[in-house]
């Protein structure tokens, strides 16, 4: 008899994070569902790069629980760790790509480092990923010589390159043009659901992530302020949720970070 799979691919509860004394999230719980794209969203410092961090193992919550495919993430040793990882793919914000590879050979990577391919049959599944993003006629390329937009589809090509359950992107939009943002959000959508993968999207960009996003948390001070499907929170009349879909300069969030009165480092208090 087979087992059945869980609903959620990953599944958050009560997390909390602090580096040192500095609380970054606090009694956090998120549900990841296969095959959706889910957009995590919240202004800068909010904690979102740390949720990625926490799910990739890299950071260890000091309480609470990461459960990925039902693995506790923040209870496996080394050797369960790297397993893991190898069905996760992961965008860095600006790509990071390796400067002195070639785009084929930037792809080629972690084929080369996670597996025991035949030479030949990594030059065909690289050619694959590549073409998938439309870049296969610039594999022999380096990175300095593609376009910021280009650079990201090679980055995302990397990234599946393994076709693994869980792809995260940290930032996928940010410093694209207009046609280029447009381009990798339909690429995150379309490989998402041809590798019937779960996708988590770290972001700001409200209008190219509700287009394709099926789920969406905001964290606003290390908490979950909001979450509901695109059209749920497009209606919302929460405050934050407000500021941040209208990009009012005005709301919860302030302009000023808490400090002491002005006044007070001045040395003009009485």
């Amino acid at each position: 008899m087979s087992i059945a799979q869980p609903t959620f691919l990953i599944e958050i509860e009560d997390l909390n994070f602090a580096y040192g004394t500095r609380a970054i999230l606090s009694g956090v719980k998120m549900r990841f569902g296969r095959r959706q794209v889910v957009a995590v969203m919240g202004t800068s410092g909010s904690g979102k790069t740390t949720l990625l961090r926490l799910i990739g193992g890299l950071i260890r919550p000091q309480s609470g629980s990461v459960l990925v495919a039902g693995l506790p993430v923040h209870e496996l040793d080394k050797a369960g760790l790297y397993a893991l990882r190898r069905k996760m793919g992961m965008l860095f914000q600006f790509g990071a790509l390796f400067t002195d590879l070639s785009v084929f050979d930037n792809v080629a990577f972690p084929l080369r480092e996670h597996t025991d391919l035949p030479e030949i049959l990594i030059r065909d599944l690289v050619f694959m990923k590549l073409e998938a993003v439309g870049l296969r006629g610039a594999h022999a390329m380096r990175p300095a010589e593609i376009s910021g937009g280009m650079a990201r589809r090679v980055a995302l090509a990397r990234s599946i390159a393994l076709d693994p359950q869980i792809i995260m992107y940290d930032e996928p939009f940010a410093g694209l043009d207009p046609i280029s943002l447009g381009v990798t959000a339909n690429l995150i959508k379309r490989l998402n659901d041809a590798l019937g993968a779960t996708s988590i999207m770290v972001t700001h960009e409200v209008q190219q992530s509700f287009a394709i996003a099926d789920y969406v948390y905001f964290i606003s001070q290390g908490k979950v302020a909001a979450e509901g499907t695109p059209s749920d929170l497009t209606a919302s009349t929460d405050p934050f949720v407000r500021q941040f879909i209208d990009a009012a300069p005005d709301g919860p969030v302030g302009f000023q970070y808490p400090a002491a009165p002005y006044a007070t480092d001045l040395g003009l208090a009485p």
